[in-house]
């Protein structure tokens, strides 16, 4: 007997084209899953770049600033030189230098 004449066929017919179905929406939730997490590890890779390039800006920047940085204790003769050598003493340079 046939799957025509006994009337079984028709339900597995049904069912996998359910499963086709199913199958396909499946498979288009997977892409638009995958898709958008693409998008956010894309993101995530411009966000990283963008705070590196921000950082490594203000690193050339502080460098500039310490390169341009002079002492002034050399141009003023009036300042002298002292040194913690433990607790609450100092020991003072320059004070006896003639001028």
């Amino acid at each position: 007997m046939d799957n025509h004449t006994t009337g079984r066929g028709g339900s597995r017919s049904a069912v996998q084209g359910l499963a086709w179905l199913a199958g396909a929406v499946a498979t288009c939730a997977a892409l638009a899953i995958g898709a958008v997490l693409a998008v956010f590890a894309t993101l995530t890779v411009v966000v990283i770049a963008l705070m590196s390039s921000a950082l490594l800006g203000l690193a050339v920047l502080a460098s500039r600033a310490r390169r341009s940085v002079r002492s002034k204790a050399s141009t003023d003769s009036d300042i002298i030189e002292a040194r913690n050598v433990g607790g609450h003493s100092w020991v003072a340079y320059g004070w006896n230098e003639r001028r």
